[in-house]
């Protein structure tokens, strides 16, 4: 009977790690106000219509990336949507992770669409290198867009700390900054359009920097996890132009424990779902994109589906 007993208890906590209810495995998002909860929600919703015999998720509400990753660590959830700058961070015990030992016990899935680092500046600035000495926010303190600003002043001479007058604000607060002239200019990752911004344009003209070349070329040597982005002209209105940038991926992760076949699920339900998947973010979904951006480890689920595809 104490052999029975401990048997059921084993699987009671199997069931409860990785955030699971009744076999459900929870997915981390975000905030229910951001993109991340709003998409994550709509593919937990297909995959759990789409591949039922395969897959029971349900949705959890986080603080986002470096938040879902600690969760993703600790097991109470088994997937997560993340920015691939912060899954390199939590991985190789860097920058926000830097001080703590590297988080190995997860992996990536699938990169999903870009998030767009978008340089706000009022109208009489013109180039990134105008930027010494002016007024700028770099979002949130600790946040993925503030370390994003850190390593592209960086490539352009600057030091966050001493060639800028810093402060630490959300997307709307920066926006509204900006427009009070309280301040010269913000860093803003997130998908383009991002509301905030697009508020701003019905109200205030601003620019949006460019990244060059040389120094976006300088940038993804340097931080593999940077792709090129150009933010169409006319995204904001008052920007008529297409603008050249970098961009982080959003990107799905799993535990390492999460079994290879339900892995293999999320990612072919994923790219093969992706019309029923009623979010503007699932039209970017493509598996040959799938690993853009990645700079640690696929999950051997989502690599045997890429390697079915011929995707190297």
């Amino acid at each position: 009977m104490k052999k029975i007993g401990s048997l059921v208890l084993s699987m009671f906590l199997a069931l409860n790690l990785l955030g699971c209810s009744g076999n459900r495995i929870g997915v981390a998002t975000g905030g229910t106000s951001g993109t991340y909860y709003g998409f994550g929600s709509l593919v937990v919703q297909t995959l759990n219509e789409k591949c039922k015999e395969d897959l029971s998720l349900k949705v959890v509400s986080t603080g986002a990336s470096k938040a879902n990753i600690q969760l993703v660590d600790s097991k109470e959830v088994g997937f997560a949507i993340v920015q691939n700058d912060v899954m390199d961070y939590a991985y190789n015990g860097t920058d926000m992770f830097e001080g703590t030992e590297p988080i190995t016990s997860f992996s990536a899935i699938a990169s999903c669409y870009p998030e767009a680092i978008q340089i706000i500046s009022t109208k009489n600035i013109n180039s990134i290198n105008e930027l010494r000495g002016k007024r700028i926010s770099v979002g949130d303190a600790g946040s993925g867009t503030e370390f994003n600003a850190k390593q592209i002043l960086e490539i352009y001479g600057m030091d966050i700390d001493k060639d800028i007058i810093k402060s630490n604000q959300s997307f709307a607060d920066s926006c509204e900054a900006i427009k009070n002239g309280f301040l010269d200019a913000a860093f803003v990752t997130a998908g383009s359009p991002t509301t905030a911004v697009t508020e701003l344009s019905t109200t205030y003209e601003f620019n949006i920097l460019s990244i060059d070349t040389a120094h976006s070329n300088s940038l993804k040597s340097k931080y593999k996890y940077y792709t090129n982005l150009t933010i169409p002209a006319g995204t904001y209105s008052c920007v008529p132009n297409d603008v050249n940038t970098v961009a982080v991926m959003a990107t799905f992760i799993a535990n390492n424990e999460i079994s290879e076949d339900e892995v293999y699920a999320f990612t072919k339900g994923l790219f093969e779902n992706k019309n029923e998947i009623a979010h503007a973010k699932a039209e970017l979904l493509d598996p040959n994109t799938g690993k853009s951006g990645i700079s640690i480890p696929l999950h051997k689920g989502a690599e045997r589906y890429y390697t079915e595809l011929g995707i190297k």
